[in-house]
């Protein structure tokens, strides 16, 4: 066979992502032809339609809210002190001007610290997926009461917090369409820049103009968070935008097969490091469903980041797959990550 004709392993784990597109089956994946890849189903999404090797979608709920989680609260910096001056949040409703995520809306909020306005330097950014989940005040996170505390304390610069939830669709996309109710999954899961570009080029210049000032340019000074496929999200964009976040905050991520995610350990230890922080979250009751194991997944992706020389931190816990544990090592996590 030429070489034209030989792929190497980097290309074969590109085209799980992509699912091989337009390659021709005589094409060979170092010991794997296409037509085997794609005979074994592995070009195809999976889809938990039906109970299988005994486990059915039933016992999805046992990791959302596990008895072990009853031990986590909000962390100290959740509750201010009288003396701690409050910031602002403003909700966007429906927000629908996206042309990368076409035919979506989405609800955002923007936290804009009490110290904003006395300051003369641009602020620092945090951006989070799922952000309906870390905003809300009586929640496990209460992120804009954290930031209110460290900011005061010194802790945090004037930092400017924009909290986004995912796409929701416009017009329904037809049942037969593979991505079909899977908006959040494809922007989330994707392991392209596309939701990365979404932000930089459509949702953060629009915040920008909404509190009339530029963010902070340096990538040391954003951080990006969320969690689950928001946690894999926040790894993605600092992965393929490493000049544009440098801070990741990932809890329960997914880095486990929906969309290619198993591969980034494989990719972590074989690609030249690259200029990230990052604190990842997971506990013994995080899922563990058809997908994958999400502690195996979080460990297997600590391991690599440890191998690969990043600066790097693992917070492993007793919880399930939700924000308890995270929201209590919430203000440690940024202290570390914006140190």
């Amino acid at each position: 066979m030429g070489i034209q004709n030989t792929w190497t392993r980097r290309q074969f784990v590109l085209a799980g992502f992509f699912g091989a597109t337009g390659l021709s089956t005589t094409q060979r994946l170092r010991g794997q032809d296409l037509e085997t890849y794609q005979s074994l189903g592995l070009h195809n999404r999976f889809r938990w339609e039906s109970e299988i090797n005994s486990h059915s979608q039933d016992e999805f709920g046992q990791f959302l809210n596990p008895p072990s989680d009853s031990q986590y609260s909000p962390c100290a910096e959740a509750y201010p002190a009288a003396d701690v001056p409050r910031g602002e949040v403003r909700k966007i409703e429906k927000w629908a001007r996206s042309r990368i995520f076409g035919q979506t809306e989405r609800d955002i909020w923007v936290y804009q610290p009490a110290q904003l306005s006395n300051s003369l330097q641009p602020p620092d950014l945090m951006v989070f997926q799922d952000g309906g989940g870390y905003v809300d005040p009586e929640g496990p996170v209460r992120a804009p009461a954290v930031l209110d505390s460290l900011i005061h304390t010194g802790d945090l610069r004037p930092t400017v917090g924009v909290f986004i939830n995912p796409g929701q669709r416009t017009v329904p996309r037809a049942s037969d369409d593979v991505n079909f109710g899977q908006q959040r999954s494809v922007e989330y899961d994707t392991l392209t820049d596309a939701y990365v570009r979404f932000l930089l080029d459509e949702a953060l210049p629009f915040v920008e103009d909404e509190i009339g000032r530029p963010f902070s340019s340096a990538p040391s000074r954003r951080l990006i968070c969320g969690i689950s496929s928001g946690g894999i999200c926040a790894f993605t964009a600092a992965w393929f935008r490493p000049n544009s976040f440098r801070r990741v905050l990932s809890h329960c991520g997914s880095f486990t097969n929906i969309r290619g995610g198993h591969n980034y350990p494989y990719l972590v230890r074989t690609t030249i490091r690259k200029p990230i922080r990052v604190f990842l979250t997971s506990g013994k009751m995080d899922l563990d469903i058809p997908l994958g194991s999400w502690p195996l997944a979080n460990k297997q992706m600590a391991s690599a980041l440890e191998y690969a020389g990043y600066d790097s931190r693992f917070a492993f816990g007793e919880g399930g797959h939700n924000l308890r544990h995270g929201g209590a090592h919430f203000a440690d996590s940024l202290r570390w990550l914006t140190r």
